[in-house]
């Protein structure tokens, strides 16, 4: 496991999205860095040796949206930079597939400052 691939799964692991991963998991004769089970999501983080392997990778990726998986790929530092980011990106999608409707934040009454127009300070 590379350091970025740790540094996710800081994140991923102990359900703290609230679904379940499994890292450097077997899918046929490939291995996902990052699988959901269900709902059906790869998370796929891609360092310099990408470059060399797209055709590897193209059929990597076709294999695993032929088992009906969602692929998300990021660029390998992106845990590095913004792993907040990449693990909301990651959640978006989970929700999406999940078929869960996103919960807007409201702000709670006597907590944050009326700014709608014709409001009295």
């Amino acid at each position: 496991m590379t350091d970025a691939e740790r540094k996710l799964w800081s994140g991923l692991r102990g359900e703290q999205l609230g679904f379940k991963f499994r890292r450097q998991h077997p899918l046929g004769a490939f291995i996902a860095d990052f699988a959901c089970l269900e709902p059906k999501l790869i998370v796929e983080l891609d360092g310099s040796q990408h470059v060399d392997n797209q055709a590897y990778d193209m059929a990597r990726e076709a294999f695993f949206k032929a088992q009906s998986f969602a692929v998300l790929r990021f660029p390998s530092n992106a845990p590095f930079q913004n792993l907040d980011g990449v693990l909301s990106a990651i959640l978006h999608q989970l929700n999406s597939l999940a078929g869960v409707a996103p919960i807007p934040a409201f702000p709670q009454r006597g907590k944050e400052p009326d700014t709608a127009q014709g409001a009295k300070p």
